[in-house]
């Protein structure tokens, strides 16, 4: 009868420890897939967050230079424009495990996005820091509103895409990235 009763324990027991490692390990999973889904490629103006864990002195804010470089301790000037967060964590870990650090452990964050420009009909032309999420009718609302004259469904974007500016329609629910150049044209009725 105990030893009936013990192995029922030993049953619930591994059971529940199974259970609770797959939860932990499925969040772990999730943020870890989160972290390679951003596909934001780094580009000029953008600010950034370097450190190195347990490193104070390592801990740098940054603006990628017009030619998308940055400075940082050891490494000296290197570019990151068109590279990802994930991309960059990797390439400062690796140049830093070679003569400086045994293991570092290199976080990159984004401390502000480059900004997005809109001109043409709206009420207050200008540039706009970009939030994630940010829609067309969104930007178009940071900007002051359509003016009397523009056109709804008339709108172009310009966005760098592989290294070239493309010109695109785009909607009101289209998603505006941080560094497209939006212009609202004039409707004609």
């Amino acid at each position: 009868m105990k030893l009936a009763i013990l192995r029922n324990i030993t049953l619930r027991l591994k059971a529940l420890l199974a259970f609770v490692l797959a939860i932990g390990f499925s969040g772990y999973l999730s943020a870890a897939d989160n972290m390679s889904l951003s596909r934001y490629e780094l580009g000029a103006g953008d600010k950034i967050s370097i450190s190195v864990y347990g490193e104070d002195d390592m801990e740098k804010e940054l603006i990628l230079t017009d030619a998308g470089t940055v400075s940082y301790p050891f490494l000296g000037e290197f570019k990151a424009k068109g590279l990802t967060v994930g991309q960059l964590e990797s390439l400062i870990t690796k140049r830093l495990k070679d003569g400086y650090f045994i293991d570092p452990r290199v976080s990159v964050s984004i401390k502000e996005y480059r900004k997005f420009f809109v001109s043409g009909e709206v009420k207050s032309p200008g540039g706009f820091s970009f939030e994630p999420g940010l829609t067309l009718e969104k930007a178009v609302a940071l900007a002051g509103g359509f003016t009397q004259r523009a056109s709804k469904s008339n709108i172009m974007v310009t966005r760098e895409e592989n290294g070239k500016a493309t010109e695109r329609e785009l909607s009101l629910n289209g998603s505006v990235l941080p560094g497209d150049i939006i212009v609202i044209k004039e409707s004609f009725f």
